[in-house]
């Protein structure tokens, strides 16, 4: 196998940024978007409605990549991403940019999938846990460049920020120039059922775990955009940048989440991460001034950092190379299932702090839950 270089962990880096600015990078301009769209349905779908893609589509995209392989399937998802993305800020009619959206989700998925894989065939054990790491502080970092452009040419007219999705062709053109092609050897599984059990017991952990924490930590995105110009007169830049201090915060917790690991075990670390969401969505609940939002952005941003980047890491050493696949789309699945979910919390009351102190009584009793599976998964 061709070892990979640092521009080809760069190129990889920069490909999973896509996934998070799916739909958060039009989100500071909302505000925006609903004055020039007559929307006949609630406007934070079109921030959630690429996770509902990914959830369809995520079982298909995980048998094609057995099939296709890793860089062909990561192809032929950076195209329609790109067009898909860009097209919803000239579509007018409201039935062809929910669709527009929904299809946005499958290109995505196949990115997601894809650049995950990859990463799996080049990288083992310690080396492969950080990389992993890296990926989600890329992540993160996608969010906080591209929110912040977001929110600065949301400022400037409402349709700009949906040119962003075009980075996806640049993406494409370093793949095909950077990326060698991996050469996965075939393993035999083992015939254990205790062994396989266990294994199910926990994929079937992890994607419930991944479903939470995307749930919880995308409730901040899709409630603040409207909440923080409501309660505090933030302008859509304002918005912008704290939801990218979130990103960043989560950035510097994904490069400790290694070591957190060490310390405590894989399971302890992601139960830490739903504490964390709780605290930080207490703080929003009681805030009553702007400083406090510090505190906020603070706890969610550590959420993200002990959950997702771990979660991803653990479904990868959770699979073989004949269920990688399935495994992989099962946990984007899960992810973007979190998103759209995310969605309903604004059906459980018009009043910010409810739903606010909803999202912190869910972390909590979340948190606990995992904490004991995961005990239970570590006796059998």
């Amino acid at each position: 196998m061709k070892q990979i270089s640092n521009f080809g962990i760069f190129t990889l880096l920069f490909v999973s940024s896509l996934t998070i600015m799916v739909g958060t990078v039009i989100a500071p301009s909302l505000s925006g978007i609903v004055e020039h769209k007559n929307l006949s349905f609630s406007p934070s779908w079109l921030i959630t409605l690429p996770s509902l893609g990914v959830v369809i589509f995520a079982p298909l995209v995980g048998r094609l990549l057995n099939k296709l392989g890793t860089l062909k399937l990561l192809s032929l998802g950076l195209i329609p991403y790109a067009v898909l993305g860009v097209i919803g800020a000239f579509i007018t009619n409201d039935y062809l940019l929910v669709l527009d959206r929904f299809l946005l989700g499958g290109a995505t998925v196949a990115v997601q999938v894809s650049v995950t894989s990859y990463i799996a065939d080049f990288f083992t054990g310690e080396a492969r846990m950080k990389m992993m790491a890296w990926q989600g502080m890329s992540i993160e970092l996608g969010g906080v460049v591209f929110l912040a452009i977001g929110g600065v040419l949301g400022e400037l007219n409402w349709q700009y920020p949906f040119y962003i999705y075009l980075i996806a062709l640049l993406c494409l053109v370093l793949v095909a120039k950077t990326l060698p092609k991996p050469k996965v050897e075939k393993i035999e599984e083992q015939d254990n059922t205790t062994s396989n059990q266990k294994q199910k017991f926990k994929v079937r952990l992890i994607f419930t775990a991944s479903l939470l924490a995307m749930m919880l930590f995308f409730i901040g995105f899709v409630t603040l955009p409207l909440y923080l110009p409501e309660s505090f007169g933030f302008s859509e830049s304002h918005t912008g940048y704290l939801m990218a201090f979130i990103s960043l915060i989560a950035i510097v917790t994904a490069s400790q989440m290694p070591k957190m690991v060490k310390t405590f075990g894989d399971g302890k670390t992601v139960s830490f991460g739903f504490l964390f969401f709780m605290l930080g969505y207490l703080v929003l609940a009681t805030a009553t001034s702007a400083p406090f939002l510090v505190l906020t952005v603070l706890f969610i941003g550590v959420g993200f950092g002990f959950t997702i980047p771990l979660l991803n890491h653990m479904m990868v050493e959770a699979s073989t190379v004949h269920d990688q696949g399935k495994n992989l789309g099962l946990f984007s699945m899960g992810v973007f299932g979190g998103q759209f979910l995310s969605t309903f919390i604004n059906y459980i009351s018009n009043d910010y702090e409810a739903i606010f102190g909803t999202a912190a009584a869910l972390a909590l009793i979340i948190g606990i839950a995992m904490f004991v599976m995961f005990q239970k998964l570590s006796k059998q």
